[in-house]
């Protein structure tokens, strides 16, 4: 049986799949020829279609490729990150060097020192095909169209030798397909024009190896201790491995990096055996790893301002989303808020005044300065060393508030239109059905009577507290607290009726930003440390821009402030306060037994918060037998320290008058009817006569009013006995 093999007429028939090849292409019983759809074209059509369609595309590819080889030439000179040596960080007046950040070390060898096997270890840990290819991967081309057109972020992997000397010494850092085009061009270009020898020396020198060190020399004595020419054949794998990804691999890290460098390492040395660079007998005892140095502290992180770096690697983090390279290579010039001088007295005053003798072990202290209605911080003291203690006591500690909020239930107050001058009983001991069976006593179970908000505050009067919280809800203070600048997150932050008395713990920058608030006539700012960052290396530039809201009305904060002033003002918790010589406000706090005491106070121009605590493995411990007292309160140790350094950040800037009582709620004002109290007996109830020294806060005399700058070492205030210490909630002064 004969075929016909001559192509059939396509606009008739078709080869059909299903109904038999050759049947009719015609609908219904007519038999009329169906109109072809573009997409029913025979297979020689569809070929044809192919082949024109990726001969444009080769055009296309070719044309452009042959533009770029045009266009994209070799830079004549290095990028600023292959030559930056360090990211400085300034003070707020940008001349003022604070640190350098991961201090760079950079000493350029010439290939002829570098030992042969390390040489070696390099190209078989990142480019077997160093000495034979033309600079670039075809692959790891492949892969970045791939990762372009797929819309992914171009992540590179699979380059050369030649294209990550050009990216580290040409280019930038950019993820992006026009920067990963420009690699690839230079790169072949920079094979062509230079030996494979210049290309291998100028990669050793300038690639980064983490702990600081840029280039083999420094990698050397970074991990080793050792110069250059005295390194091993395993010691060399290591570096060569290291060389990769410094966070991933550097065994300083942790231990999963340890785990990671040593498959690494195995694996570069397995490649020069298969590279006929190392025998397989030599390289059967190299196993594990050897001995590395440990990494060296950075000089950047010690001391005090160790604190402040640190917290400045976190906001050039979250704020700029800068990675560590950048932040360690980029040749970033950082100017802070951190002012000089107030940083300077910070220091001083905490070593001054921070207590020396008795039970001070596990005893630390935090300080923070803002700038009201601006939020820069301006001083700023974690800790006496960061190497030592790599945790803020500003930033880090969450601490028990103690009265310091009894400011936030004057806020909420006023803003129910109760006025400073309304009266509530202040006798002690407190019970009521919202307190269950837990009273609140006054610290030394002192009664006071019936007392208006302002005397209520300047005598740290708890039960008063309590009453008036009560009376207009507990979620106003927690409110006015958050409104000021507490974060909603704050442990322990809650609806119960003693909030007020600072059963909340938070940072000392948080209350410290909250007291700003009030300075800035109820402006609260987002606090804040980066004023502005600049690099010739990398394309970052930022300027902060303050970011203010109004949290409450300025009538609010006047009346505010005028009850703190009572607080500095003689007999108030924190009289000694007026030392500082101009208009000052704020507020004592201790914490339940005395695990925490505070002073936090402000003028008009500057905000400041200091905070002392017992911490023993993360566990609160009472403050006794510190300094001779024992207990401390908020009217100690940490008044001494806000004194002296509001004098010293403070020093030649003109004194400001706070805002006039406006008499919020004045024309409402009522009596309270004082609640019956407990027998004198059942509570102790004397007050120690007064000294010129620190001591505990309960009601000093006006005999205090004229304190001494700097108030000698407390030795003996009269404070509460070991058998009588104050078990009621926080807010006893």
């Amino acid at each position: 049986m004969s075929h016909d093999h001559t192509q059939p007429d396509p606009r008739a028939t078709r080869s059909g799949r299903g109904n038999g090849a050759g049947t009719s292409a015609g609908t219904g019983s007519s038999g009329s020829k169906a109109k072809r759809s573009w997409w029913r074209a025979p297979r020689r059509t569809w070929i044809k279609r192919v082949v024109w369609t990726v001969v444009g595309f080769l055009a296309l590819g070719a044309s452009a490729v042959a533009v770029a080889f045009a266009t994209i030439q070799v830079p004549d000179v290095a990028n600023g990150l292959a030559e930056a040596q360090t990211s400085i960080v300034y003070y707020d007046d940008g001349k003022t060097e604070m640190a350098r950040i991961a201090e760079l070390d950079r000493e350029p060898l010439p290939l002829a020192s570098i030992p042969k096997h390390l040489q070696h270890a390099v190209i078989a840990a990142e480019d077997r095909d160093f000495y034979t290819n033309a600079g670039i991967s075809p692959t790891g081309i492949a892969r970045s169209v791939w990762q372009a057109v797929s819309g992914s972020d171009v992540q590179g992997g699979g380059s050369t030798i030649t294209q990550q000397y050009v990216k580290n010494y040409f280019l930038t850092q950019d993820r992006t397909l026009d920067r990963k085009l420009r690699e690839w061009v230079i790169s072949i270009k920079i094979d062509r024009d230079m030996t494979k020898d210049q290309i291998l020396e100028g990669y050793l020198n300038t690639i980064y190896f983490g702990r600081g060190a840029y280039g083999i020399k420094t990698a050397a004595r970074a991990y080793f201790g050792k110069d250059v020419s005295a390194l091993t054949v395993q010691e060399s794998a290591v570096l060569a491995s290291v060389m990769n990804a410094p966070s991933l691999f550097d065994p300083a890290l942790g231990a999963k990096q340890q785990t990671n460098l040593t498959k690494r390492v195995d694996y570069v040395l397995d490649g020069m055996v298969t590279m006929g660079w190392l025998s397989a007998a030599d390289r059967a005892p190299l196993t594990g790893l050897p001995t590395i140095a440990a990494k060296a502290p950075s000089r950047a992180l010690s001391g005090p301002t160790g604190y402040i770096v640190a917290a400045v690697r976190r906001e050039l983090t979250s704020k700029l989303q800068l990675a560590d390279d950048d932040i360690d290579r980029g040749g970033l010039r950082i100017t802070t808020t951190i002012s000089a001088p107030a940083q300077q007295a910070a220091q001083d005053a905490v070593a001054k005044d921070f207590p020396t003798t008795g039970d001070v072990k596990d005893v630390y202290a935090g300080l923070v300065a803002v700038r009201p209605g601006d939020g820069a911080i301006v001083a700023m003291y974690g800790g006496a060393d960061y190497q030592a203690r790599q945790f803020s006591s500003a930033t880090d500690a969450v601490i028990q508030g103690g009265s310091i909020f009894k400011a936030f239930g004057l806020i909420g107050a006023l803003q129910q239109g109760i006025s400073t001058k309304t009266q509530f009983d202040g006798n002690s001991p407190l019970r009521d059905p919202a307190l269950g069976n837990t009273p609140v006593r006054n610290v030394g179970g002192r009664s006071f009577g019936t007392v208006d908000l302002r005397k209520a505050t300047a005598s740290s009067v708890n039960t008063a507290f309590v009453r008036l919280n009560i009376k207009m809800g507990p979620s106003v203070t927690k409110t006015a607290a958050i409104a000021a600048g507490i974060p909603e997150s704050t442990p322990g932050l809650g609806d119960d009726p003693t909030n007020v008395l600072g059963t909340a713990s938070p940072h000392v920058v948080d209350v410290a930003n909250a007291y700003a608030t009030i300075a800035a006539q109820g402006r609260r700012a987002t606090p804040y440390l980066i004023k502005t960052v600049t690099s010739n290396a990398i394309d970052v530039t930022y300027q902060a821009v303050p970011n203010v809201v109004d949290a409450f009305s300025r009538d609010v904060a006047a009346d505010v402030i005028d009850a703190m002033q009572q607080v500095t003002a003689a007999g108030g918790t924190g009289s000694r306060a007026s030392a500082v010589g101009r208009p000052v406000a704020g507020k004592t706090g201790t914490s339940e037994e005395a695990k925490s005491v505070w002073f936090s106070g402000f003028t008009p121009q500057l905000s400041a918060s200091v905070a002392m605590f017992k911490d023993v493995n993360g566990v609160p411990q009472p403050l006794t037998d510190i300094g001779g007292l024992d207990g401390l309160t908020g009217g100690s140790y940490p008044l001494s320290i806000w004194i002296d350094f509001m004098k010293g950040a403070l020093a030649g800037q003109d004194k400001v008058d706070f805002p006039k009582r406006v008499g919020i709620g004045d024309d409402k004002v009522h009596t309270a009817a004082p609640t019956p109290t407990a027998p004198a007996t059942s509570v102790p109830t004397s007050t120690p006569d007064p000294t010129n020294s620190p001591k505990p806060e309960p009601t000093p005399s006006p005999t205090n009013s004229s304190p001494t700058s700097i108030p000698p070492r407390p030795t003996n205030t009269g404070g509460p006995t070991n058998a009588n210490k104050p078990t009621t909630p926080p807010g006893q002064g």
